[in-house]
């Protein structure tokens, strides 16, 4: 009996690797798609935020989307992220900053400055897109991050192609980890678990 609770228990494990295996090529296989169009309004991911800058993630993502911006691809920019520890600053509020210091006017930058998650930030970016009456987005975010925000925003209804801010491919184990700890991530909130 305990032979076959084992041998179930094995099963179930190695179903599991392999699916987070499946799903982690999947996202190594997204992260250099660029997939940049004309949308409604590019969505960027937050990042950390150093009082009141951008860390050199952050400021690569808006860099990004400031391209993506003066190519013409949307008239509008959504800065996400919220304070994380930071008394002061959130990162989307650092963002639209960051973002008005190159020349986009203040009126083409909607910030959510509440998020703290992958989860929340594009839930909440559908939503403010819903109640903008916003159908379309170019979402920003480091490759390895796409494939799971994108699928995040296409469960509300929005149509969303993914721009990474870079196209480099992994060459490192580091690089290879965040497609595993992506693919756990996306796995978790396919289930129900918002991370």
């Amino acid at each position: 009996m305990k032979w076959a609770a084992a041998t179930a228990g094995a099963m179930v494990l190695l179903a599991l690797a392999a699916e987070v295996a499946h799903v982690a090529e999947r996202i190594a296989t997204q992260s250099t798609v660029d997939e940049a169009q004309p949308a409604d309004i590019i969505v960027v991911l937050g990042a950390a935020e150093y009082r009141g800058k951008p860390s050199p993630v952050l400021r690569a993502r808006l860099d990004h989307a400031l391209t993506l911006y003066q190519k013409g691809l949307a008239p509008r920019i959504l800065t996400t992220g919220g304070a994380g520890g930071d008394p002061v600053y959130t990162e989307g509020d650092v963002g639209r900053s960051y973002l008005v210091s190159r020349g986009v006017p203040s009126e083409a930058i909607v910030v959510d400055a509440e998020g703290t998650s992958t989860a929340y930030a594009t839930a909440s970016s559908a939503e403010i897109m819903r109640r903008m009456g916003l159908k379309s987005c170019i979402v920003v975010s480091d490759g390895y991050h796409i494939f799971r925000a994108k699928r995040m925003l296409q469960s509300s209804g929005v149509k969303v192609y993914g721009s990474p801010r870079s196209l480099h491919a992994p060459d490192d184990w580091r690089e290879r980890w965040l497609y595993v700890r992506q693919a756990i991530g996306y796995l978790l909130w396919r289930v129900g678990v918002p991370v």
